[in-house]
């Protein structure tokens, strides 16, 4: 394989990693001073024994471990009180099994969010979701018992969050943040691809906050130009649904310089292996590649020139 191909594969796969901010990377453990606990767990309060040992498996710690960790509990009532605006009360069911593990990291690792047995929401969905709500430097994992669609874990490390930094989460920042999972989750089912979903919305995400947009015009531009940089044919239904879920989001408070000094990082990294985007000649690019990859290579040069070049 030739190395503008081997490159162009890097290129793709790292800019896939910023753009589903699933994996950020998240180092060294730290130690919070303040509550004596660097890391949480937020069970399912309908757990049978048997099942939280599968969940305890998944996380790959045993119940010695526990004393190790901050445990809190999900009811079924938290999930219907946060998601019941957005999904069906038969969808989300009598009981709470979703679990989510959160560890505090060293300051500026990022977010990076695995899942177990999870079968709905995908990583990138729910780091997405954790940064509108405010959630940095942590290792996030999700497990659920058996395989279920997850949605409502996001409750769960949204409140390990806060029990962990002592700030309350307030209700409607909770609200956004559910709103932006299940509208992703949703987006990913009707256009077949989960990770695409995650994408998009990152990427609408980080146009919306980088150029200071709140209107639901710039909001829906921002939403088409995003989707045609990704090769997204959305319905109408799709952008209405994006736009009115980004213009409650526009309203929190959200770090992009986090975001920037990510893909920062990732830049970074392509350079010390020899790959600058402002040197690269994309003329041949069509014929040798075809027209796809072509396409999402320009993109991705010109996302991080743009930036940094």
């Amino acid at each position: 394989m030739s190395k503008l191909k081997n490159f162009i594969i890097v290129a793709v796969l790292s800019a896939g990693m910023f753009l589903s901010g699933a994996s950020a990377s998240a180092d060294a453990v730290v130690d919070d001073e303040d509550t004596g606990y660097d890391r949480y767990i937020a069970f399912g309060a309908d757990l049978t024994a048997k099942e939280k040992a599968t969940v305890l498996e998944e996380f790959g710690i045993t119940k010695s471990d526990l004393d190790d960790y901050k445990i809190i509990e999900i009811t079924n009532e938290d999930e219907h009180q946060y998601l019941g605006d957005y999904i069906d009360a038969s969808v989300i069911g009598k009981r709470a099994l979703s679990s989510v593990m959160v560890v505090k990291t060293e300051e500026e690792s990022g977010i990076n969010v695995t899942t177990e047995n999870i079968s709905y929401c995908t990583s990138g969905m729910y780091c997405n979701a954790l940064v509108t709500a405010g959630m940095s430097d942590a290792q996030v994992t999700v497990a659920g018992p058996f395989n279920i669609s997850g949605t409502s874990a996001l409750v769960g490390a949204m409140k390990a969050y806060a029990t962990m930094t002592g700030e309350d989460i307030s209700e409607d920042t909770m609200d956004t943040a559910t709103n932006e999972l299940v509208t992703t989750a949703e987006l990913g089912d009707s256009i077949g691809d989960k990770t695409k979903a995650a994408e998009l919305i990152a990427a609408v995400k980080q146009k919306v906050f980088s150029e200071d947009l709140d209107s639901a015009t710039d909001i829906r531009d921002a939403v088409k130009s995003s989707a045609d940089a990704l090769d997204l044919n959305l319905s109408d239904e799709n952008i209405d649904e994006i736009v009115d879920m980004m213009e409650k989001v526009s309203k929190e408070d959200i770090d992009v310089d986090a975001i920037t000094e990510q893909a920062k990082d990732i830049y970074d990294k392509l350079k010390d292996v020899g790959v600058d985007f402002s040197e690269v000649d994309t003329s041949g690019l069509l014929e040798q590649v075809g027209d796809f990859f072509a396409g999402i290579f320009q993109a991705i040069a010109d996302f991080f020139t743009g930036l940094f070049g």
